[in-house]
């Protein structure tokens, strides 16, 4: 697991929450939260650390990359996670001739009404694959900067706010690979995990092979949860008290990363990822 970045969740309802309130809904939690990802590993195989840390990215509030060979069950991970959470789900194929527009939507003129209409693009949703992320051109993947950082889009001089909660599941295919683009650092920083899904193992892939369909079980598969449980989830995160020792070590971790004279240090940002992703409800 890389760990890059956190995102503001500032816009979620904000109220206080003592210790007592804060124990009960973790202790409402928790059996849900047993049930999505008992659900969600009938549908993703073999491997129930990635669920696992998938369903925490979003409760802390932060932004999924799957890097990882075609094929590999990376969209099956996003579309599952979104209809078992009860979530809105839009994918979208980045692809070498894909401009903003086609991300964030785009105003057309009514002429009945002599006036212009936005027209919300994908990207106007609760969970949004980005699939195959790298293979489009930096102009492009920039779309979703302001998106990622402070869930909201401007467009033609209109800032418009994203539906809450709101998570992007990116998916890369190796660098090697033809026809990529390599994510610049401001758009990784922006992701709070990166992760693998790997080969399934020798069962998983006889399972598949004796005629598993995963996508009928995607189809019937009934949301275990609501969008206003989910948020107050997400607030509860950011007010677990984390003890000093555990922010002292926070802190000399990152200064580590800064020593290193090979990669980049970890960001502000990053430090804060570290800081909401030590404080989500255990799962």
């Amino acid at each position: 697991m890389a760990i890059t970045s956190t995102n503001s969740i500032s816009s979620l309802p904000t109220h206080s929450s003592t210790s007592s309130d804060l124990s009960a809904i973790i202790q409402t939690a928790k059996p849900k939260i047993e049930a999505a990802l008992t659900a969600l590993r009938h549908i993703i195989l073999d491997k129930p650390e990635q669920i696992k840390l998938s369903l925490t990215c979003l409760l802390a509030g932060g932004h999924l990359l799957l890097q990882d060979l075609p094929g590999m069950g990376k969209t099956t991970l996003a579309e599952s996670l979104a209809r078992g959470l009860g979530l809105g789900f839009r994918r979208v194929q980045f692809t070498s001739d894909m401009l903003p527009a086609d991300i964030l939507g785009f105003s057309i003129f009514n002429a009945e009404k002599q006036s212009f209409e936005f027209r919300a693009g994908p990207i106007f949703t609760q969970v949004l694959l980005a699939d195959e992320i790298n293979r489009t051109s930096p102009k492009t993947q920039s779309a979703l900067l302001e998106a990622m950082e402070e869930r909201q889009v401007s467009q033609d001089g209109l800032t418009r706010p994203l539906p809450q909660p709101f998570f992007v599941i990116a998916t890369q295919n190796p660098f090697q690979q033809a026809g990529t683009y390599p994510l610049p650092e401001s758009q990784l920083d922006r992701f709070l995990m990166c992760l693998s899904l790997g080969y399934p193992s020798e069962q998983a892939e006889r399972d598949l092979l004796l005629g598993l369909d995963r996508r009928q079980m995607l189809a019937q598969m009934q949301p275990l949860l609501d969008q206003a449980t989910l948020l107050v989830w997400q607030e509860s995160v950011t007010q677990i008290h984390l003890a000093t020792p555990v922010l002292d070590y926070l802190q000399r971790l990152v200064a580590k990363t800064r020593e290193s004279r090979q990669h980049v240090g970890l960001s502000t940002r990053g430090v804060l990822a570290l800081n909401v992703l030590h404080s989500p409800m255990r799962l």
